[in-house]
């Protein structure tokens, strides 16, 4: 309970900043008197940050399936050949800026949420690929060696042994990509997505300061809360590893 007693305040606050700015109307007026109206409010900040989460999510998650499969799969015998190819080409998924994936996007699938995920997926790929290798490749030989010899089969040795032992390494990986993404998703407001970064976007655009305050706040307090989320996640997976 000591340890997610950070996780719930950080939740909290969020959940209170997003549901009440409004509420913080007076203070903003106080602090910048030539903004109207001092809170952003075209739409509502719950609305943004479910949007905005919800692209986080699916982006991460596609990352996941996508990551994790071609680092189980350049890590066996028959796919060790396409190691390098695989590394190289998350590497200039991840090199390649997001503002630009989203440019060549737009024109094909058009402006909207679908250009944003493919940013954010091809963002968030590398760090995911690189922990799986990196998790696997921990796993010692001997284990290895050991899980064999009571003869599980290749598929029982990955279910079992390999994934089991590199699941914090893999998850450190998912965190890093999905934290890097809750700051990246909120440029897809330029390309006409719902996201944190509509407040942002507009208070740059019109010269308000607040409104670019009001999103990064969430924004921040958002990322911290994953974060968190997934640190605690991830010092369980260690421990029930060091059981194993």
């Amino acid at each position: 309970m000591r340890q997610a007693a950070p996780l719930l305040a950080v939740g909290l606050a969020l959940a209170l900043l997003a549901l009440f700015m409004p509420a913080l109307g007076p203070l903003f007026a106080a602090a910048f008197p030539g903004v109207e109206p001092p809170v952003y409010g075209r739409e509502s900040f719950a609305i943004l940050l479910a949007w905005h989460a919800g692209l986080v999510a699916l982006s991460t998650l596609a990352s996941c399936l996508v990551g994790v499969g071609l680092g189980i799969f350049v890590t066996r015998p028959a796919g060790a050949d396409f190691r390098p190819i695989a590394a190289a080409a998350a590497a200039i998924g991840q090199t390649f800026p997001p503002v630009a994936v989203l440019a060549v996007s737009v024109p094909s699938v058009g402006y909207g949420a679908l250009p944003t995920l493919i940013a954010l997926i091809l963002y968030g790929l590398l760090p995911i690929l690189e922990n799986t290798i990196a998790g696997i490749a921990t796993v010692p030989a001997a284990v290895r060696e050991a899980a064999e010899g009571m003869g599980l089969s290749p598929l029982q040795l990955l279910r079992q042994v390999e994934l089991p032992l590199a699941a914090p390494v893999i998850l450190a990986g998912i965190r890093t990509s999905a934290i890097v993404n809750i700051g990246t998703a909120t440029i897809g407001s330029t390309v006409g997505a719902v996201t944190l970064g509509t407040p942002i976007i507009n208070g740059l655009v019109a010269d308000k300061l607040p409104y670019v305050l009001q999103g990064a706040a969430v924004v921040g307090l958002f990322a911290i809360l994953v974060d968190l989320a997934f640190g605690l996640v991830e010092r369980r997976l260690r421990r029930h590893a060091r059981r194993e």
